[in-house]
């Protein structure tokens, strides 16, 4: 791994907008004198460089191999101050706990009757946002406060503190199961994929129903509904249950529909809502709905509503070209998805420090099965390849399996026989050490391994049997998840019916 990726204060800085450096550098010259300090030096230096480089670093500055580990921190820390200054960033949570430190400031001062002024300000601002969290921790610092600034009031004051605090902790408590069981879903889904059998599945319905606590829809507040229906999608997702997936992601984006101010309180659990709502019509295959939704959400887009920094920026355009690329799935567009390809490529360029590695991977895999598509089988393998070696990927052993699948089928359909045997030899290997060995799988493998004993006028047959034998596994329970990933029923089609499999797919959305 590059030392660009390991360097945390490297990535900082050239994360920076040039608005952010121009405040970084004002805010290092009213330091008085610290422009010509190491810590300075230094950030110019990094901000010129492409890639990280100690040796540069010590022959550009005048600081010492022994001083740099220090030098780097104490930099880190003032940009992160720096940072904090800037007006772009003060969100609502970073405006309540302002407010708060100046409370605390003003408590330890002794002036306690405007800090209380300022902490019950706050409070209702808190609360106004659905920040329970922040509210719970401003009405305990009333409650220190009031202990020691006696009122007349203090009897009714207390009761009223004392129940505020029972209700925001039991809202508090109530989110943290609800977000540690989402998180907990979430984790198995990008390690383990779906369920694959009877025992999958009990054990996920046990786990969720077990970890799902007691609550009244009706008492629910915003960030609870939230994470409920985060869990919810989850534990569809991995069952399987994708009409259900459809119906609670829309109840997740509808959330923000009925308090669109929130979609700038929280702008990434907005975006989130909608690639889990698109993704989950793309399972289900509502074209029509998936559209709409995507036009909206790139209208959206245009209008710069979503996009306040670069990590929103980021999240959005990587929802929006996934699922452009889903959405010539949905209509059979193999071709023109190619045609679309260059732009894509550009965009994972443009944000490759933004977007993760199974991110990316998930594109790779995207545009590999694109070219699958139109029968540019070489150009779908060197994609492949791009997941198959890459050895840092721990996430969705799914779709690590599959690519050796999908690649076994291209390097069949390139004419590569010289590399089958090996090919077949070692994906029947991995998935055996995955344990993902399924009978779909299993046939493909089998079936590609048999060719070479077939000659040339048994193959339509061949394709006819195999396709006979896979075809009732397109709405099994457990085995459906290896069509979601490879269209291997169209590709049989495709030769059964010599016509190109992106024909046979238009047709089929014609027929629906």
């Amino acid at each position: 791994m590059s030392m660009v990726k390991k360097d945390i204060l490297f990535l900082l800085i050239k994360s920076l907008t040039k608005s952010e450096k121009r405040q970084f550098k004002l805010y290092a010259g009213r330091l008085g004198g610290n422009s010509e300090k190491n810590f300075m030096a230094l950030f110019s230096v990094l901000d010129k460089l492409d890639d990280f480089d100690e040796t540069i670093i010590l022959k550009k500055t005048n600081i010492k191999k022994q001083q740099l580990s220090n030098a780097k921190a104490h930099l880190y820390k003032q940009i992160l101050i720096s940072l904090r200054l800037n007006p772009a960033h003060h969100n609502i949570k970073n405006q309540i706990r302002e407010q708060l430190d100046f409370a605390t400031i003003l408590y330890y001062k002794g002036l306690h009757k405007q800090s209380l002024k300022i902490l019950d300000k706050t409070k209702n601002f808190a609360l106004q946002n659905y920040e329970n969290n922040l509210a719970y921790e401003i009405v305990e610092l009333e409650k220190v406060i009031e202990s020691q600034y006696i009122t007349r009031s203090m009897i009714t004051r207390a009761d009223d503190l004392t129940s505020q605090s029972e209700l925001l902790s039991k809202k508090t408590v109530l989110l943290s199961k609800f977000s540690n069981l989402s998180l907990q879903l979430y984790s198995l889904m990008l390690k383990k994929g779906y369920v694959r059998s009877d025992e999958d599945y009990e054990k996920i319905k046990y786990y969720f129903e077990t970890n799902l606590p007691d609550y009244n829809l009706k008492d629910l507040g915003y960030k609870e509904k939230l994470f409920l229906y985060k869990a919810y999608l989850w534990y569809n997702f991995i069952t399987q249950q994708f009409v259900s997936c459809y119906r609670y992601s829309q109840k997740w984006v509808d959330l923000f529909h009925d308090q669109p101010q929130m979609k700038q309180n929280n702008p990434v659990f907005y975006l989130k809502g909608i690639n889990y709502l698109l993704e989950s019509l793309f399972l289900i295959q509502h074209s029509v709905k998936f559209k709409q939704v995507l036009n909206s959400f790139k209208n959206e887009m245009d209008n710069h509503h979503l996009l306040l920094n670069v990590n929103t920026k980021s999240l959005a355009s990587l929802i929006y070209y996934q699922n452009r690329i889903n959405l010539y799935f949905l209509e059979g567009q193999f071709t023109k998805g190619t045609e679309f390809i260059p732009e894509v490529l550009q965009e994972i360029e443009s944000y490759k420090q933004k977007f993760d590695e199974h991110h990316i991977m998930v594109f790779y895999y995207k545009i590999a099965s694109m070219y699958f598509g139109t029968d540019n089988y070489e150009a779908c393998i060197t994609y492949l390849g791009k997941i198959i070696n890459n050895k840092e990927l721990k996430m969705r052993e799914d779709l690590l399996c599959f690519s050796r699948i999908l690649n076994l089928v291209a390097h069949y359909e390139a004419g590569f026989d010289q590399d089958l045997d090996y090919l077949i030899k070692s994906t029947y290997r991995f998935l055996i050490k995955m344990d993902d060995l399924h009978i779909v799988q299993r046939k493909i493998i089998t079936f590609l391994k048999g060719l070479g004993s077939i000659y040339p006028h048994q193959l339509k047959n061949a394709f006819i049997e195999l396709y006979d034998e896979l075809k009732p596994y397109e709405n099994h329970p457990y085995e459906k998840r290896s069509f979601l990933y490879l269209d291997i029923i169209s590709w049989l089609e495709s030769k059964i019916y010599n016509e190109p499999v992106e024909i046979i797919v238009q047709k089929k959305i014609g027929n629906k």
